[in-house]
């Protein structure tokens, strides 16, 4: 049995190349939805209004999953090069995703159980004030979107080239939906609202809080599965795939075992175990799978026939 020998030098930073812009990106927010935070459930109080309630106290709880996005982006960076990781801190990120859609998930099921109180107890609501207040944390979130669209974005062109399905930035990913989801329920806050101005439709502020808690709901266990699936190295099909078809396509050589799995926002590692005639080995494999950019650490053992 012979494995690669290490004729050359290589660290474990995987924190993807735009972790400096995301984590600028995510402090902005942070900071915006806080001071929006405030001004919206001490509005909601004051006016009675659930929807702008329900909003304002989502947004709090966006405020401390997005100060988790922060954070954990900030620990990724300090301990970076860290030997207590032997893959880097590329997947700091993915715990802060979960943990950032578990609170996702808390929060659609908090709106929705005070929701349907307010539908079976109405409570009266100033209009007016509610809806202006809406419409600016509806601004807040178009705004925090933006900076943080724009960076998923660029994340995402980046990898197109690399298979871009597979280079998403989960924290700033997590980080964006909490943004989307304050949005969506500022939408639904301020139609609500309004319908109960105009129309009378009282009942319609509640209904939308249990309208958007179910959407938020579903997007917290999407996220969920997408950082989970991370952090328990589950294996990447897609990339396996093609090292397979690449170590094996001259018939020399056959895999007889195969890990890959993510390490960081656009960095895969793999361990290839292969048994092969004498005109391939460790060497040669590895060439071989040098288009495969996706591995950014590889680990090659080869026993002959």
């Amino acid at each position: 049995m012979s494995s690669s020998p290490i004729n050359y030098v290589h660290d474990h930073v995987f924190l993807g190349s735009a972790h400096e812009e995301n984590a600028r990106r995510t402090l902005w927010v942070v900071a915006l939805t806080v001071v929006m935070m405030v001004g919206e459930i001490t509005a909601g109080y004051i006016t009675g209004s659930m929807a702008l309630l329900a909003d304002g106290f989502h947004m709090a709880t966006h405020a401390g999953a997005l100060g988790i996005a922060a954070a954990a982006y900030g620990y990724a960076k300090r301990h970076a090069t860290s030997a207590r990781y032997s893959f880097g801190t590329g997947k700091v990120g993915e715990l802060g995703g979960f943990a950032s859609a578990l609170i996702l998930g808390m929060v659609s099921l908090g709106i929705g159980v005070e929701s349907v109180m307010r539908l079976l107890q109405p409570t009266e609501v100033q209009f007016g004030t509610a809806t202006l207040i809406a419409i600016v944390g509806l601004i807040v979130n178009v705004v925090s979107a933006l900076l943080l669209g724009h960076g998923h974005s660029h994340d995402h062109d980046h990898d197109h080239h690399d298979h871009d399905h597979h280079g998403h930035d989960n924290n700033l990913k997590s980080a964006y939906v909490h943004v989307i989801a304050d949005a969506l329920t500022s939408v639904l806050a301020i139609v609500a609202l309004l319908a109960g101005r105009y129309l009378g439709w009282v009942w319609l502020d509640p209904v939308m809080g249990i309208v958007g808690a179910v959407v938020i709901a579903r997007w917290a266990w999407l996220l969920m599965g997408a950082t989970s699936a991370v952090l328990l190295d589950q294996t990447d099909e897609h990339v396996a795939e093609e090292i397979r078809e690449l170590v094996e396509k001259s018939g020399d050589a056959t895999i007889t075992d195969l890990h890959v799995w993510r390490v960081g926002p656009q960095a895969h590692a793999a361990i290839v175990s292969v048994m092969g005639q004498a005109s391939a080995n460790a060497d040669s494999i590895r060439d071989r799978l040098k288009p495969v950019h996706e591995v950014s650490h590889l680990t090659v053992e080869f026993r002959p026939v």
